[in-house]
């Protein structure tokens, strides 16, 4: 009897019915995301090593990184997403305090400012921002008008118009992350750090600023990955005075015709990206 026990086959357990249903699920988005993502990336990383002559070569990224002139272009990209991202972060913090704060049709009228915007094209709004810096745009001629200058001052195609033209157009992807997160902000926090005799200072630095940082990462991460990689800004605003990784891939496609240094440039735009977005993550991650 126990021979005969001992020599019975053991039952194996049955699989996991609900692990299986998840994956029925969740594999046709997969393959989505394989075909419509990954391919794409995929194919773009093989062109940019590939030789017009047959091969693999690394010669695209020795160009792109060991040229003085597509480093000052690299910097140019990071230097506009940099200052994008901190000017539109100063501007944004208290504008969503301001906005969790307001009630009734003031909230109302404050978030359609934010959201109208949002329906409009990014190609819209540069052209707009070129209508009112031109030298006979709106700005130049109120200040005429008014006798505050005589001459129009040259503020298209600047620096200046650039970065003012890209935190408009960016700003509303920082208020809107900051604001959700204030939004759900219990006072009583802030309350009682003042009441354990904490100064206002240190009630924001200890208090508010760590409990408003998630949204501040994902502001943060969205207007610097989308300044960072803008192309119809920098070409409508400042134009050929001020290339970027994003003008210079349009470039090597359409009118050079070099492939795979193209496929490059949007290879290291694409790094830049991942490394801001892998950053976000760490900052987010609360504490243990």
């Amino acid at each position: 009897m126990t021979d005969a026990v001992l020599s019975a086959p053991v039952a194996t357990p049955a699989p996991d019915r609900e692990r299986l249903a998840a994956f029925g699920f969740v594999a046709p988005s997969l393959l989505i995301t394989a075909l419509v993502f990954v391919l794409p990336l995929a194919l773009l990383l093989g062109v940019s090593v590939l030789d017009p002559k047959g091969g693999v070569t690394s010669a695209h990224y020795a160009r792109l990184l060991g040229t003085p002139y597509y480093l000052g272009v690299i910097w140019n990209s990071l230097r506009l997403g940099l200052l994008t991202t901190l000017i539109a972060f100063l501007i944004s913090y208290p504008a969503a305090f301001a906005l969790a704060r307001a009630r009734g049709p003031l909230r109302s009228i404050l978030l359609a400012t934010l959201f109208l915007p949002l329906a409009a094209s990014v190609i819209v709004k540069a052209f707009a921002w070129t209508i009112l810096l031109r030298s006979d745009g709106l700005i130049n001629t109120v200040l005429i008008a008014a006798g505050i200058i005589e001459d129009p001052i040259r503020m298209i195609f600047t620096q200046t118009a650039l970065i003012v033209g890209a935190v408009n157009i960016f700003l509303p992807f920082m208020v809107l992350p900051i604001y959700a997160v204030v939004a759900q902000l219990d006072s009583r926090y802030a309350e009682a750090a003042a009441t354990l005799g904490a100064s206002p200072l240190v009630v924001f630095f200890r208090v508010i600023l760590p409990l408003t940082l998630p949204g501040i990462v994902a502001g943060v991460a969205l207007v610097f990955s989308l300044s960072v990689s803008a192309y119809v800004v920098p070409t409508l605003l400042i134009g050929e005075k001020y290339p970027t990784l994003a003008t210079t891939i349009a470039k090597a496609y359409l009118l050079a015709r070099e492939p795979g240094f193209g496929a490059a440039a949007g290879v290291v735009l694409l790094a830049i990206a991942i490394i801001v977005v892998a950053l976000s993550a760490l900052l987010s991650r609360e504490p243990k």
